[in-house]
């Protein structure tokens, strides 16, 4: 193993330019959802848990999806807001915990689309709204977006993004994957408006485009854009934005000419290629064609792929060494600039100290625990 860790720290433990800033390392901590902020306020204990991951050697740390200011825009209890005075209050104080141990952060600015059902908080009288209306027992669950709606959803995440860097974030990342609302227009399996919104890719991304050219309006130049997308779905995982790579240059370039400027590829293993006759995967598909920065993401350190069964208490993953030298690889290749990890940092905070260390056999395994609980 010592062979790997010289290998990894020649490659995963450098800097890494990150706007008009430096990151100690390649390491992202991926953002995952943790239902502990009550009335979506984030608590002292939601401070301390980002500040552990920093103070473990993160060098970026993406926070859970937050969140922006419209009434359907939550779609889970106990979830962090960004907007109002309490919220952003909270959100300063992890970020100055952050900051103090080190580290760089940025919120994900999130709203759920299709994926809400009437009764989730804060109000639970508001529907989902998504580029179509969807009807469940003769009820409409989801209502179809109207331009109003469209225009005050960009105003919402331009506003928030506005807020992020004025109370000290390094950057921002759109959520733009997995079945949320950006993602639910760039699919056509959600998406069959007839508008200037719907159809072909083109229309697909032009609600995207808007967020990141209203995004891009309001901040410094010099504050990072991040956009997270994905090929799957929370509820498919075999779906896809794009059958091949021209397609998903369609998808992207007008992403990265909008403002946006770095790309996260989420994929549930990092090591799967994208597309065939080819082996690389889809962060190393991104760069290639954009020419942008990629945060690849998937299962590192982990032996199972995500799935909702580990968050009702089966199918847990285990710590998986091998295929980091696979990560060692396409580092050394150059095929993607950040490496993001998620499950793996639930339960040690240390993950990244310790692998930079070469103390693998001390990194705690993957647990309920951490699911159910901050860490620390």
């Amino acid at each position: 193993m010592q062979a790997l860790t010289e290998r990894l720290t020649a490659t995963l433990f450098q800097p890494f330019s990150f706007g008009g800033q430096q990151l100690p390392n390649r390491l992202v901590m991926a953002p995952m959802t943790r239902n502990h902020s009550p009335d979506g306020i984030p608590t002292e204990e939601v401070a301390t848990y980002y500040r552990r991951r920093a103070e473990g050697g993160i060098g970026l740390i993406i926070t859970e999806g937050t969140y922006i200011n419209h009434p359907s825009a939550n779609g889970y209890p106990n979830v962090p807001a960004f907007y109002g005075e309490k919220a952003l209050a909270g959100w300063k104080h992890v970020v100055d915990e952050v900051h103090a141990a080190g580290g760089k952060i940025i919120p994900q600015l999130w709203h759920v689309g299709l994926i809400r059902r009437p009764g989730t908080e804060p109000d639970p009288s508001i529907p989902g709204v998504g580029p179509m209306e969807i009807q469940e027992e003769g009820k409409v669950v989801v209502r179809a977006m109207t331009q109003a709606d469209i225009n005050a959803i960009i105003e919402a995440f331009a506003q928030a993004a506005k807020d992020a860097e004025r109370i000290g974030f390094d950057g921002i990342e759109l959520h733009g994957a997995h079945e949320y609302l950006l993602d639910n227009f760039l699919w056509e399996g959600t998406n069959q408006r007839e508008d200037k919104y719907g159809g072909s890719i083109e229309n697909r991304v032009r609600f995207p485009v808007e967020i990141v050219k209203a995004v891009r309006a309001v901040v410094s130049k010099d504050f990072p854009i991040v956009f997270r997308f994905s090929q799957w779905k929370q509820r498919d995982y075999a779906a896809r934005l794009a059958n091949t790579p021209d397609e998903l240059k369609r998808i992207l370039q007008p992403l990265a000419d909008a403002g946006v400027d770095v790309f996260h590829a989420s994929t549930r293993r990092f090591w799967e290629a994208e597309f065939a006759d080819s082996p690389d995967n889809l962060a190393t598909w991104t760069h290639r064609l954009t020419n942008k920065p990629v945060i690849t993401v998937g299962s590192v350190g982990l032996d199972k792929a995500f799935s909702l069964e580990q968050f009702q208490g089966r199918d847990y993953p285990s710590i998986q060494f091998e295929q980091l030298r696979t990560l060692a690889d396409q580092l050394e290749q150059n095929k993607f600039d950040l490496v993001a990890v998620g499950r793996a940092l639930l339960s040690e905070p240390e993950w990244a100290n310790k692998v930079r260390s070469g103390h693998y056999e001390t990194i705690k395994n993957f647990s309920h625990e951490a699911l159910t609980t901050l860490v620390v």
